[in-house]
């Protein structure tokens, strides 16, 4: 069976309000500014919410329609030319409607498949996969492929910081919010992005998650357990061994050796462990392609933001890999890009 290349044509990406910076959330949380800087090394990040009343002023529906309206926009695309559209989130706007038929409706796409995949940071992957499985199709040309998280709807901001324990008051200053979008062909335009294999791998058999995000309905709201929890040791741990395993992976993939990439995009935790990751995976000739420390770990929305950025910069012939990590329950996922 002959198989499809598929290649992105364009790229969106969007960001709630302005940048909120650590002196303005750590005055707002009543702890010290300088705690962020060293332990996290996230300088700016973009709620969703209005930190002194908490208020929500963006939704991830709104997010995901603005990348997505970005990315059409520059692939020269409308509606009625999108075939499919996947996305892929950990806090979907709720439970049903599904969030990815908000974003359709709003976008006038109507009679075309549509998947939500539940996930974490590597949920963009597994809506990459699922998207260049889906242009294998004869019917299908072109497909939007949508990443993002709104984390500050879950965040109480009224409350004792002082008191709370580490594995929660780290999601505080981790995460920020936002959206991206590609449009994946399977007909090459010039400046196309060509993929060359995406990685989707459950890895977590036997290992205790390494962040929980708790959903609470009308019988259990006002129970004692953590809206959410995250064991940063656990994640500091094993998601640079796992990034190494999945850079190998997708090497071998794409029939490449680490001397020829000219790009590295690493998994996007926070400024200081991004970096650190970076620097251990040992392809000193790639550039490696950060914004989490300015934009804050806003999950799903990452790999596509660091698609823009690449996007903006790749030439013919220079090859680049992707990597993303998810540690809920530990998958690993990543994707070979050359430009065309």
């Amino acid at each position: 069976m002959n198989t499809k290349t598929s290649y992105i044509r364009a790229v969106g990406s969007a960001l709630p309000g302005d940048p909120i910076d650590n002196v303005t959330l750590a005055k707002r949380l009543g702890i010290d500014s300088q705690w962020i800087d060293t332990f996290i090394g996230t300088k700016t990040r973009h709620f969703s919410i209005d930190i002194e009343s908490g208020r929500q002023v963006s939704t991830l529906a709104n997010l995901a329609k603005e990348a997505a309206s970005q990315a059409l926009e520059r692939g020269g695309l409308c509606a009625r030319d999108i075939d499919f559209i996947v996305m892929g989130t950990s806090t979907p706007d709720e439970l049903m409607p599904a969030t990815v038929n908000k974003v359709a409706d709003s976008l006038e796409i109507d009679q075309v498949p549509t998947y939500q995949l539940q996930s974490g940071c590597a949920g963009a992957v597994q809506a990459l996969d699922i998207g260049t499985l889906l242009l294998q199709r004869d019917e299908n040309r072109n497909g939007l492929v949508i990443g993002g998280d709104v984390c500050a709807k879950h965040m109480l901001l009224d409350r004792d910081f002082s008191s709370l324990p580490s594995s929660e008051m780290v999601n505080y200053v981790l995460f920020g919010d936002g959206a991206g979008a590609v449009v994946l062909t399977n007909e090459f335009t010039p400046g196309s992005i060509k993929m060359n294999g995406v990685l989707n791998q459950l890895t977590g058999f036997g290992k205790a998650p390494g962040q929980i995000i708790r959903w609470f309905g009308d019988g259990d709201r006002h129970g004692d357990q953590q809206a959410f929890s995250e064991d940063y040791k656990a994640i500091e741990d094993r998601v640079p061994v796992l990034a190494n395993e999945i850079l190998w992976q997708v090497l071998d993939m794409a029939g490449w050796s680490p001397d020829d990439l000219t790009y590295l995009l690493p998994p996007q935790l926070s400024g200081c462990m991004t970096d650190r990751i970076a620097k251990l995976l040992g392809v000193p000739r790639a550039e490696a392609l950060n914004c989490v420390a300015d934009t804050g770990n806003n999950g799903n929305a990452l790999p596509f933001f660091q698609l823009n950025m690449i996007r903006q910069k790749v030439k013919a012939g220079e090859k680049a890999i992707g990597i993303c990590v998810e540690s809920s329950k530990w998958i690993k996922g990543g994707f070979a890009l050359e430009g065309v």
